[in-house]
């Protein structure tokens, strides 16, 4: 197939999935090449890429134990000021693998609150910078340390690797990811005024506009955003082991549901393969990045609407692939 045909049949698929409601993207990536495809926008145009972005934080943590900056038993409060506080003594590993007993986001954030104006206001939910994140994290208590996935444990697992390497997360991303890997639209808006051009807007299923999900804090959780041909890139680069810290992607621990995690990436068995996924969701996007590592096959699918693509993520993965 050559590449206009993988893209018209790739765009036929998402077409099933969106219909003309809102725009939608996705790559197929295999040891022959990639095929990508844009429905309702631009190549260029930039989606939040949710709790993907857990995945980047995975990678990063990785690295940063592979040149020795860190090592899974280092503390938060050795990173970040919180050592007199509870959360200071969980330690990098158990967030990686949402494992350290926080809760998912900090009660002192009033997290009924912030979903009502979500849902009524479309309000973004989050947007603290990094001091915000830390007296938020200094009131948490500590639950028991059973898989639980936790938005504010990756966000401080991010910023302390950043912390540990002497910069920012969003400097981070880009040195050791974005730039190397020649990712031109992979970035974190710290507020609305720094989004791209090419920025789309999201929206609810039914089409009510929501907010973007800016905030320095929320950028190792939830707050990259990337076009098609950068997630494309991305995931090739995990597949070929160009990515720094791809060493994430090995399941080391049991998580939920018969799954294993990695470093945030999670792998399940379907029929006979073994994929390994995240996937992420914002007030107004939606995400899923797949990965057969065996046969070296990895699809991405972007929506600006807040309607789940898992379902038509792993159909592209495990059946539903371009013929060659």
């Amino acid at each position: 197939m050559d590449g206009d045909q993988g893209e018209r049949w790739l765009a036929g698929r998402l077409r099933e999935l969106a219909g003309e409601r809102f725009p939608v993207a996705g790559a197929v990536v295999r040891p022959g090449g990639i095929v990508t495809a844009t429905v309702g926008a631009g190549p260029g145009a930039d989606y939040e890429i949710g709790s993907v972005s857990k995945g980047v934080t995975g990678l990063l943590y990785a690295d940063a134990l592979e040149r020795g900056e860190v090592t899974a038993a280092t503390a938060l409060g050795a990173l970040l000021p919180l050592a007199d506080v509870p959360a200071g003594g969980v330690t990098l590993g158990a967030l990686a693998t949402h494992r350290s007993g926080l809760p998912r986001v900090p009660g002192s954030a009033r997290p009924w609150r912030r979903t009502v104006a979500l849902w009524r206001h479309g309000t973004n939910p989050y947007g603290e910078d990094v001091a915000g994140l830390i007296e938020q994290a200094r009131t948490v208590r500590l639950g028991p340390t059973r898989p639980r996935y936790s938005n504010l444990g990756f966000e401080l697992l991010g910023h302390a690797l950043a912390a540990a390497a002497g910069t920012s997360y969003a400097e981070l991303v880009a040195e050791r990811i974005g730039t190397p890997l020649g990712l031109d639209c992979f970035y974190l808006p710290g507020d609305p005024s720094e989004l791209r051009p090419g920025a789309l807007a999201g929206r609810t299923g039914r089409g009510r506009p929501r907010e973007p999900w800016t905030g320095e804090a929320l950028g190792p959780a939830g707050g990259i955003r990337a076009d098609i041909g950068s997630m494309a890139r991305f995931t090739a680069a995990l597949l070929d082991g160009s990515a720094p810290g791809t060493a994430a992607l090995d399941p080391v621990a049991p998580f939920s549901g018969g799954t294993r995690i990695g470093a945030a990436w999670v792998t399940l068995r379907l029929r006979h393969l073994s994929v390994t996924m995240h996937n992420g969701g914002t007030g107004g996007f939606r995400s899923w990045l797949g990965l057969d590592r065996d046969s070296g096959t990895g699809v991405v699918v972007l929506a600006a609407a807040s309607v789940s693509v898992d379902r038509a993520g792993f159909a592209l993965l495990t059946r539903d692939r371009p013929p060659t």
